[in-house]
């Protein structure tokens, strides 16, 4: 408050109370002080006798007082009265009162940062943190760089379970600072791999850009499905920071566990063997082994942080497949084959990623493949030209950028670009570029928990040159693909190619989830999406030719690490009704 006095913070479920008495102690003790003035009163004498009385905490003359001065004060007094028949009323927790004189004082003053700050105050005593929020960024809109605003905003946010706005608003009176790191006793990782992750350090400062950083690591460490950083308070006002996750362990963290993760995909005719932490340095193996006669797959993908090191992860990767494909136009009624071909393609790849800071990040990597084609008819939409066979030679590069955040708000922005570079030796040899791009956007509407969740995304990609078929972008729900339009079947009597296949596509989805039920080892959120695309392609019997409007609504259930999502989607165009459901982790 104007008062000049800082907030004390105090962090941790377990400390809510002490900060929220100690807090209010410390509003009543500014409420007690004068404050700022912004040009001297016409009426001296009044005013130092209400500064005395404030002195001596005598509020109900104060308000006596002033009760029956306030309907007639001269205008240019006004603002002065309000603000200390505010101060007093809050003291006798007349807090309408003190509102209503404060609201006053602010609408014959807006640019007096003392009564958005003293509103804060009045609605922070009665746990009313969302407004009090937007009284203090409506003072630091008047006074970005008043001390006590910033820390008492931190505070409000803090409470509300929003570390990271805590931070942003900390950080610039240099708080909060953390003695020590606390890691949950029961992860096996090595603490030498862990600490690596953490871009801070005990008996120092807490900053925000630091917490985004270790949070992007941790990640990238790829064995922490679930995780959470917090503040404990101390008594000597500082923090300590514990660290608690949920752990990736070998098979699973018991047998039920284990088994349900590799036979998750049974009923697509599908296993994952999957093995975590290896030698507790955060080395996995993940793979899957399909035996879909019209679609056999197998790949075996091990990845792991570089010497150690969570900022870097290297990944190596084989993958051999075996597709039957149908080109159609639906993936139900009447679409006559405009194509059918059977698909062989070995590959072996490997790269790296860098999580340079919790704002961006990149990835480069090679791949070496070869594959052919039997039992081909071409039809109208198999063209020479993409019927390539051979070894190829492909380098992918990635890029992830935030573009924006607001932790007050929960919103994040963030942009990615990608590019693969490839060459084909068939005859003749051949060479393409492809180049994807996409802008997502996540929100949480709530001021804390995960009640409402919001996510869009927006891309677009690109191929040049003479491109293989299973090069192609596809909009389509399909178990190997991520462009997905939710009411288009990627398969069609098991075959894939029954969406819409091209050289070049714009994509469009939206969804909104809400939690209906959320355990420690199960949880469901239901929602609608709507997605919309198109794709295109030189190729008579290939593209979309117009664009595609899909709108459903889904469930996403998880249970022991796994999640199911069962959806139901609608072609506005064709009105073609599509259920599907996917499993992941």
């Amino acid at each position: 408050m104007e008062c000049g006095r800082q907030l004390d913070t105090v962090g941790g479920a377990s400390a809510g109370r002490r900060l929220i008495g100690l807090a209010t102690s410390l509003l009543l003790i500014c409420w007690s002080l004068p404050g700022q003035e912004q040009s001297p009163p016409p009426n001296a004498g009044r005013l130092a006798s209400i500064r005395q009385l404030l002195a001596q905490e005598r509020w109900q003359e104060i308000v006596d007082q002033l009760e029956p001065v306030l309907p007639a004060a001269e205008p240019a007094e006004l603002v002065e009265l309000h603000y200390y028949y505010g101060i007093a009323s809050a003291r006798l927790g007349r807090w309408q009162d003190a509102r209503k004189a404060f609201r006053a004082g602010y609408d014959l003053q807006p640019f007096d940062k003392r009564f958005p700050i003293e509103l804060a105050g009045v609605d922070f005593k009665q746990k009313r943190y969302p407004q009090a929020a937007a009284w203090l960024r409506q003072a630091l809109r008047l006074d970005p760089n008043d001390s006590y605003a910033n820390e008492f905003l931190g505070t409000v946010y803090f409470l509300q379970g929003n570390l990271e706005a805590a931070l942003k608003y900390w950080n610039r009176v240099g708080k909060p600072n953390i003695e020590n790191v606390r890691v949950a006793p029961h992860l096996r990782i090595k603490p030498a791999v862990l600490d690596r992750a953490f871009a801070f350090s005990p008996a120092s400062t807490l900053w925000l850009p630091d917490l985004l950083t270790s949070e992007a690591q941790v990640q990238n460490l790829e064995i922490f499905p679930r995780y959470a950083f917090q503040l404990a308070a101390r008594e000597d006002g500082h923090f300590d920071l514990d660290f608690h996750a949920q752990e990736r362990n070998g098979w699973g963290r018991n047998a039920w566990e284990g088994l349900l993760s590799l036979f998750r995909g049974i009923f697509q005719q599908t296993i994952h063997p999957e093995f975590f932490n290896l030698g507790q340095s955060a080395n996995n193996v993940v793979s899957l082994v399909r035996w879909d006669a019209q679609k056999r797959r197998a790949l075996v993908a091990v990845s792991g942080p570089l010497r150690g090191d969570p900022q870097w992860r290297y990944h190596v990767a084989v993958d051999l497949r075996n597709e039957n494909w149908g080109i159609r136009d639906s993936f139900t009624g009447p679409a006559p084959v405009r194509g059918a071909l059977n698909l062989r393609r070995e590959a072996i790849s490997a790269g790296v990623t860098s999580v340079n800071s919790g704002r961006w990040s990149w990835s480069t990597g090679a791949e070496f493949s070869h594959r052919d084609y039997r039992s081909v008819f071409a039809g109208s939409a198999l063209t020479p030209q993409i019927l390539l066979e051979g070894n190829q030679l492909k380098h992918q590069a990635q890029v992830n950028y935030e573009l924006l955040r607001v932790p007050e708000r929960r919103f994040v922005a963030r942009a990615s670009a990608s590019s693969q570079a490839g060459r084909i030796w068939s005859e003749p040899a051949q060479s393409f570029f492809k180049l994807q791009s996409s802008l997502t956007g996540h929100w949480f509407p709530q001021s804390q928990g995960d009640d409402f969740e919001m996510y869009a995304r927006i891309g677009g990609g690109k191929a040049f040159g003479e491109t293989p078929f299973d090069e192609l972008f596809m909009l389509g729900l399909e178990r190997d693909n991520d462009l997905w339009l939710r009411a288009h079947i990627g398969t069609r009597d098991g075959r894939k190619g029954s969406a819409p296949l091209g050289r070049e596509y714009f994509l469009l989805n939206w969804e909104l989830d809400k939690n209906i039920y959320s355990g420690s080892l199960f949880g469901v959120k239901l929602g609608p999406f709507l997605d919309t695309g198109k794709i295109m392609d030189p190729s008579p019997g290939l593209g979309s030719r117009k664009w595609l409007w899909d709108t459903g609504v889904q469930a996403k259930v998880f249970a022991f690490g796994v999640g199911v999502i069962f959806s139901y989607g609608k072609d506005l165009r064709s009105g073609n009704n599509a259920f599907y459901f996917r499993i992941g982790r």
